[in-house]
This record gives structure tokens, C-alpha cells and sequence, in this order.
């Protein structure tokens, strides 16, 4: 296989994150040599054009991968659980209420999960995710508001277009990219569980993942225009911490799907 690169994009207004700009569009691609300019292309379009706003601050970084990549394959199971609820305070409960019930399912105790969105929702932006203890509900990182950003990681070629074909799924940047972030959390073995919806104020759709459920897809977990996004992975807390985040920010990782 050709040399491979990471390139990552982040976008802020009111000037760079660390100036204390808003947080406007991230996005990561691991690519060849050949296709460099193509995909830089694609994040500086998604930068420019979010939802969120105009940026006045964006950075994209190259860098090639010089460690050894690991494959893994998509969480096997797709079930998308729609709920049919009416607008308003209801139409919110219920799409989170089905959330926290698959995240019980899996073993995620109920005062846990309560502990976990409270401590997420003491932020006002989370720009990575907070790593809560499965059994304790103690936080286990100590990134504050910036948490822990999953870093490195990609489909192989076009084996996401492949599977979105397979399964009859629009081939979009969301889903890939959602699929690839929780193909690679949940192929560590700390992880127990993960909870995502994202910042976008226009996408009301989260999911919760696992090695033993899959990814779950959530249709109107929140309302539409919020724009707090919450990712929280439920980790075994006997495990080697600092050896886990250092797996989820650097080692490359690439989906693969052979159908």
C-alpha cells in the first residue's frame, strides 16, 4: 500500500480555539499521496460552509503515518430505532430515554448514565468526549472542556460506499464518519459503551455503540437548534487509562469492509 497521510481540519470564529474562538467544523481524513489536494479540498469546503457560521479562523494539518495502521471492521450490527413522538418536552425525553435504556441493556447502570450527562452538561461547548468510569461514574480523564479528541482514522478506499450500498444507506459524510469514530472506540477493549449526538444545531440524530449491540442510530435525540453536542464513553476504569487515550488520539486506524 502507497505511503499514507492524515489531514485535519478544525474551524473557529472569534479567532483560533486556544484565542477562545467558537468552535465551528472539524473533519479528518487518512488518504495517499495522490489524493492529498482532493481531500483537502473536501475540509476546506466543509469548514466554509457549516451551519454553524462563517469561520474566521481555520488550520489544516498534514502529516504523514509512519506507524503501523490497524484494521478493523464496522460494528456489525445497523439498526436504526426511529420513535414516532410528538414536538416538545416529550419529543426530547423520548429520543434520549431510548438512549439511556440501550445504554442499560448493554450494563451501563442508570445512576451512571445520569452522572455522566450532568457532567457533560456543565459545559457549554465539549470539543472531544469525556471518558466516564462504567462502574463508578467518575470522570477519567482531565481535559475539562476540550475532552479527549479521537484522532487518526478513516475508511479504507471506498469500503464505506461499498457497505452503504450493501445496506441501502445514503453515503454520507455524517454516517461515515460517524461509523468510522465508533468502529475504532469500541475495537478497544476499555470500552464498554458510547453515547454521541453531535453540536450541528440542524441534526437532531445521535446513537449509542458497542461491541455487544452495535451502533445504534437514535433519531431526535435532541431539539433542533441546539447546539450542545455531548460524546461520552463509558470505560472499564481497572484498565490502563493513559494507554486507552493514547490509542484513541494516535494510533491510525482504518475501516474495512469486504461485504
Amino acid at each position: 500500500m502507497d505511503k499514507l497521510y492524515n489531514l485535519r481540519m478544525r474551524a473557529a470564529q472569534g479567532g483560533s480555539h486556544e484565542q477562545g474562538g467558537t468552535h465551528i467544523s472539524g473533519g479528518e481524513r487518512i488518504t495517499c499521496f495522490s489524493n492529498i489536494q482532493q481531500v483537502a479540498m473536501y475540509l476546506l469546503e466543509k469548514g466554509l460552509t457549516h451551519c454553524k457560521g462563517r469561520p474566521d479562523f481555520m488550520q489544516i494539518q498534514l502529516e504523514s503515518i509512519p506507524e503501523s495502521v490497524t484494521y478493523v471492521q464496522p460494528l456489525e450490527r445497523w439498526a436504526n430505532v426511529e420513535r414516532f413522538v410528538k414536538e416538545g418536552d416529550t419529543f426530547l425525553k423520548e429520543g434520549k430515554t431510548v438512549a439511556f435504556q440501550l445504554l442499560e441493556i448493554i450494563g451501563i447502570p442508570k445512576k451512571v448514565i445520569d452522572r455522566a450527562v450532568e457532567i457533560v452538561s456543565q459545559y457549554s461547548s465539549m470539543r472531544g468526549a469525556v471518558l466516564i468510569d462504567a462502574h463508578s461514574g467518575k470522570r477519567l480523564d482531565d481535559r475539562g472542556e476540550k475532552g479527549v479528541r479521537v484522532s487518526r482514522l478513516d475508511w479504507l478506499g471506498n469500503d464505506f460506499e461499498k457497505w452503504a450500498r450493501y445496506y441501502h444507506v445514503s453515503a454520507n459524510s455524517r454516517i461515515r464518519e460517524a461509523l468510522a469514530l465508533a468502529a475504532k472506540v469500541n475495537n478497544h477493549p476499555a470500552t464498554i459503551a458510547e453515547l454521541c449526538w453531535s453540536d450541528d444545531p440542524d441534526y437532531t440524530t445521535g446513537y449509542v455503540a458497542s461491541r455487544k449491540m452495535g451502533y445504534q442510530r437514535i433519531e431526535n435525540i435532541k431539539t433542533y437548534g441546539d447546539e450542545r453536542g455531548c460524546r461520552i464513553f463509558f470505560v472499564d476504569g481497572q484498565k490502563d487509562i493513559r494507554s486507552y487515550i493514547n490509542y484513541l488520539e494516535n494510533q491510525p486506524v482504518l475501516i474495512t469492509w469486504e461485504g
